[in-house]
Order: structure tokens, then sequence, then C-alpha cells
């Protein structure tokens, strides 16, 4: 069955504190006047100015040759193991990775690869995991092509690739021919949280990527960067999987305008994380782990409240959450006040209090 949203609950007030994801957020009035003031052309021909800053914005952050601006970073997940690998490859991922649970098997649907799952505490797999994930190249295997992490993992709790642990993988990964993608979505949150350059971050990584609509707060859009000769090839899947967007330049300018104005003030989404999982921890019953970025994971159950019936209620009263991996997740981003964090702080002890 095709996913169909919950009917509307007639009790249910008007969203006032939404903390469903950071996708949520919407573009702040200087962001939108950015946008009117765009220059624009064709990015089909290389001509929008505002997407060719973009991209050489993009992949001087990254320390890539190139970049490329996505619609979406799904797309630049997808893109790049279209380029990175053959039909019958295998990608080693986090079994809790977006390419599998959050990406409508398409790498299966349209590149025909198969992902195997590497276990880790926190959406993490560690350098020894996936040296025994490798095994001989011969015509009884699948050829291992690709080695792909999450910075930050989301269903690991918004966790943080070490730096030491991701250099070790580029070279575990080199050793046996194989190559590196990282998705990073909420990336620049963790360059914010650690104060190490996304450049350092991504330094060995042939294909990374940063995300728009997240933390960043605009609309629409990914950048995908790597070698020239890498982007031409996504180029083509681009071309495949729906074409350029033309005067893309409106997009780009509220991206432009997040990277200028938007990057820095990741750390207050981080501080209200905390400061919910300190509230949360404090109500007896309730599980919380500890955020390292903008993503809050608890579960309520030890309160005599299920996080189903918690989040049903807190509908009721403005507040939106969702369900993911058997546990709440509430996601803080720039749209999400301090006032709103306490006001949901108090609303779940008010919950539990009548469970």
């Amino acid at each position: 069955m095709l996913y169909t949203p919950p009917p509307r609950d007639p009790k249910a007030q008007a969203i006032r504190i939404n903390l469903l994801s950071d996708t949520q957020t919407r573009p702040t009035p200087a962001m939108r006047e950015a946008m009117t003031r765009a220059e624009v052309g064709d990015e089909q021909l290389g001509d929008d100015p505002s997407v060719n800053a973009l991209c050489e914005r993009i992949a001087d952050l990254l320390g890539k040759e190139a970049a490329v601006f996505m619609p979406s970073g799904t797309m630049c997940n997808v893109a790049s193991t279209l380029v990175h690998c053959r039909p019958g490859d295998e990608i080693l991922a986090h079994e809790t990775a977006h390419i599998i649970s959050r990406e409508g098997g398409a790498h299966a649907a349209l590149g025909g690869f198969q992902i195997t799952r590497l276990s880790g505490a926190d959406g993490k797999f560690t350098p020894q995991t996936l040296r025994k994930a490798l095994h001989p190249r011969d015509r009884y295997q699948p050829p291992q092509t690709l080695v792909s992490v999450e910075q930050t993992a989301n269903i690991g709790g918004g966790t943080i690739w070490s730096k030491s642990d991701l250099d070790e993988i580029v070279d575990i990964a080199r050793d046996n021919g194989l190559a590196t993608h990282m998705d990073g979505a909420r990336l620049l949150n963790a360059t914010v949280a650690t104060r190490i350059s996304a450049r350092k971050m991504a330094d060995g990584w042939d294909s990374v990527w940063i995300d728009f609509s997240k933390g960043l707060g605009a609309p629409i859009g990914g950048a995908l960067a790597g070698s020239a000769a890498f982007i031409d090839e996504v180029w083509r899947w681009k071309q495949r999987l729906g074409g350029a967007m033309r005067q893309a330049g409106i997009a780009a300018a509220a991206c432009l305008y997040a990277l200028d104005h938007h990057v820095e003030r990741l750390a207050e989404d981080h501080a209200n994380a905390r400061a919910l999982a300190r509230g949360l921890s404090q109500i007896a019953g309730v599980e919380v782990q500890e955020p390292e970025t903008n993503l809050v994971f608890f579960k309520p159950d030890g309160a005599g409240i299920t996080g189903e019936k918690l989040i049903a209620t807190l509908r009721t009263r403005g507040v939106l959450l969702a369900m993911m991996d058997g546990r709440i997740r509430a996601c803080t981003h720039l749209d999400v006040t301090a006032a709103m964090i306490e006001e949901m702080v108090g609303l779940v002890r008010e919950m539990v209090r009548a469970a």
C-alpha cells in the first residue's frame, strides 16, 4: 500500500512548534529578498551566474574540483551511486543509512546495486567492521565498488563520524580499490559542532554533498562535489533523471544566502537540542539519547505513555513530532526557539503526569 497522510485530527491546533524535521524550515524574509534579486540564466547551457557561483563555492568549500546543483539530497546520493557503480555491484553502508532506509529502493531500482548493511552503534560502523566485510575479488562475489557514510548519522541520533574514522575508512577503501561517498545532508552541522572545516572533513572522499533545505533553511536543493570527470558523469545522470533546472538561479540564490548567514547559527539549533534533551531527561521514565547536533531521540515508555500516544496528544496541542526507528525524533532548526523548547518540555511533563 502506498503511503497516505494520516487523517487530520479535528481537535488538533494549528502547528505552533514544528519539531518534525529541519526540512520544515521556511525561507526567511531576507532569503526571499535575495531570491527576488537573483541573476539567472539557463543552467543547461551553463550560463546561470547564480548557479555557477554556488557550484564554484561548494567545490571550494569541500576541496573538490567541481560541483553540480541538484534538486534534492536524494538525487545527489542516487546520481553518485549511478556514476560510481555498475549493475550487480555492491555498496557498503551502515544498516540505517539514508540510501537504504529513505530513498525508496532507488539504488536497486535504477542501478541494480546491492547494499551490504554494516552494523555499528549510533548509526556508524567502525573501520574494523568495514575491513571484516571485505571479501576476495573473484567471480563468485559481487564487485565491491563503493563505501558510503552519512554525516551526520540521522537514525543514529544526529551523531558525528570522527575525523580519524573517516580517514581510516578512506585508507581501507583505497587499499582495496573501492570509491568513497559521503552523504553530507547535515555535514555542516558536524563542522559547526566539531570546528573541523568541511574541506578537512571531506578530505579523501571521492564524492560529497551538502543539503540546503534542512538546517540551512533554503526551500530546495543540494550540491554534489567531486572530481571534474565525476561531475561530468553526474551531469549525464542528472539529464537522465530529469534534466537541468533552467533558471535555477532563483533557488541557488537562497543557497548562497544560507551559506553567508545560516551556517554559524546552526550552533543555536545544537544548543536548543541540548536544552530539550536536558529537560526531557529530568522527567522520570523518559529515556533520552544525548544529542551531538540538532536531533533528539527519546522514548517515554518508561513514564507510562507510548511514543505514538505522546505524539498524537502533542499534535492536539500544536506540536509536531515523528516516530523513527522505534523512538520519537525531535529536530531543532531555525524556526524553533528556546521558548518553544521550554514549552515542549512542559507539555511532555504535563502529559506524563496525566498518563
